[in-house]
């Protein structure tokens, strides 16, 4: 089993939602989360998150700066099969690419095991 972390843009959750349920992936956990990737943003592009709204305030109500600016994203946490992994992140990244920097990123980490709370026991995912 492999875990699958994706995190993206906020406006395509309701998209990823869908396609991974269409591919079979009807499990999954959403979560919104904060993050920055390591490039700078140039100034015309962080112009149009600002426009967009996607861009923190403060708590006076200013823009956050470059330099402390945390970007609103949604991480998608996914069990997987080993022999289905490829086809998660080939829907993943066929709903959230749009060739622009901040599309998101995929982690792929090992699953040991899964318990059920209300059973307290291992179960098969």
């Amino acid at each position: 089993m492999k875990e699958i972390l994706a995190i993206v843009r906020t406006s395509r959750v309701g998209q990823t939602k869908n396609a991974l349920a269409a591919a079979g992936f009807p499990g999954f956990t959403c979560v919104p989360c904060l993050g920055r990737g390591k490039k700078l943003v140039d100034p015309g592009v962080l112009k149009l998150i600002m426009e967009s709204g996607e861009l923190p305030l403060t708590s006076a109500g200013e823009a956050m700066t470059e330099a402390s600016r945390l970007i609103p994203k949604r991480l998608f946490v996914i069990a997987v099969e080993d022999s289905r992994v490829q086809d998660a992140v080939d829907v993943l990244v066929a709903v959230n690419s749009t060739g622009h920097p901040g599309d998101g990123r995929i982690f792929i980490l090992p699953l040991e095991c899964s318990y059920s709370v209300r059973l307290g026991q291992p179960v098969d995912i």
